[in-house]
């Protein structure tokens, strides 16, 4: 018989996961992520979704989904409803770090800005670099980023480090930057708003 809970949840998101889980001994919960780099390819999100909720509903009592929107202009929530699975609300995984409210200021207040979390951090040769071939054609660089006029710095963990590689990947992309300490707290009211309300 099915039982426990499957989050679905993008692989960007995985070790924040992984965090809050024990953290809040949610030890029912079972991580499913899919790969990171979709961002590039939004179209093929709900898809990989729709693929993943019927390999295992059979086995979960609950299946939810973390991902916003992540530019699938509502693919995604269509794909969602044919099988009565919910999903963090929301149009971009950034705002899951900030909170609605702060991720809604600080794009009002410059819309060509540019996010990094920690994961992107960590990850921007890859999945920046390399993913959008910067590193082979670097005259595309003003296509793909001529209209940002900042990198703002999602910060979940605070560390030295990461903080100055995340200033070189501004300087990289010759984009003003800026820190915004985020932690943890507002993607775990999330998810405890959103998706852990079987515990209840």
């Amino acid at each position: 018989m099915a039982a426990g809970a499957l989050l679905i949840a993008c692989g960007a998101l995985a070790r924040e996961l992984v965090e809050l889980k024990r953290c809040n001994q949610w030890e029912h919960m079972k991580i499913q992520c899919l790969p990171a780099q979709l961002h590039h390819t939004p179209g093929k999100i709900p898809d990989a979704v729709e693929k993943t909720i019927k390999k295992y509903r059979s086995e979960y009592e609950n299946i939810f989904v973390v991902y916003a929107d992540c530019g699938t202009r509502g693919e995604l929530d269509r794909v969602l409803e044919k099988y009565n699975v919910e999903r963090i609300p929301g149009a971009h995984c950034y705002e899951f770090f900030a909170g609605r409210s702060i991720f809604s200021d600080l794009s009002d207040a410059e819309p060509g800005t540019f996010y990094l979390t920690d994961f992107l951090v960590r990850n921007f040769d890859r999945l920046v670099v390399k993913s959008l071939g910067l590193d082979r054609h670097p005259e595309l660089m003003d296509l793909y980023f001529g209209n940002y006029k900042r990198v703002i710095y999602l910060v979940q963990t605070k560390s030295d480090d990461l903080s100055k590689q995340a200033r070189e990947h501004a300087e990289y992309l010759g984009l003003e930057y800026m820190e915004h300490l985020t932690g943890l707290e507002p993607f775990e009211s999330d998810l405890k708003e959103h998706v852990i309300r079987w515990q209840n």
